[in-house]
């Protein structure tokens, strides 16, 4: 996958991870994941997908784990997913694979959200977000 979150500063407990059951296939390390049923994650796709929190190491495929866990408190690097950009300060939502974009009102009640940007995103560029789920 490509666009992969990048860690510039875990807050919390180093991070706040939670973890969660993954399926014994491949994820890269700052995958933006989502949640499914029941307690699950799995990398988003598309827009508008509940989100969990961003994977906190690489998951081989074949390992034999079963969960992982995911960042839920940080500031991380995170692409913009159009030439719309995003507003700094203002709240941004999954837009798609690993991909960011202001959220709207549908994104606050699908818990799409990822957390707000801490910069202007003048269009498919990698910005600064607070992650907070």
């Amino acid at each position: 996958m490509a666009s992969e979150a990048v860690i510039i500063e875990l807050l919390g407990n180093k991070g706040d991870p939670i973890r969660y059951t993954i399926a014994d296939t491949a994820f890269a390390k700052g995958t933006i994941m989502k949640i499914t049923d029941p307690r699950t994650i799995a990398a988003t796709t598309a827009a508008d997908e509940p989100v969990a929190g961003i994977l906190a190491h690489e998951k081989v495929s074949g390992d034999g784990s079963t969960t992982a866990s995911v960042y839920t408190n940080g500031i991380f690097d995170l692409k913009d997913v159009n030439a719309g950009g995003c507003t700094c300060g203002a709240m941004v939502a999954i837009g798609g694979a690993n991909l960011i974009d202001d959220a709207d009102a549908n994104d606050l009640i699908q818990n799409s959200t990822v957390g707000y940007a801490l910069e202007i995103a003048a269009g498919a560029e990698v910005i600064a977000v607070r992650v907070l789920k």
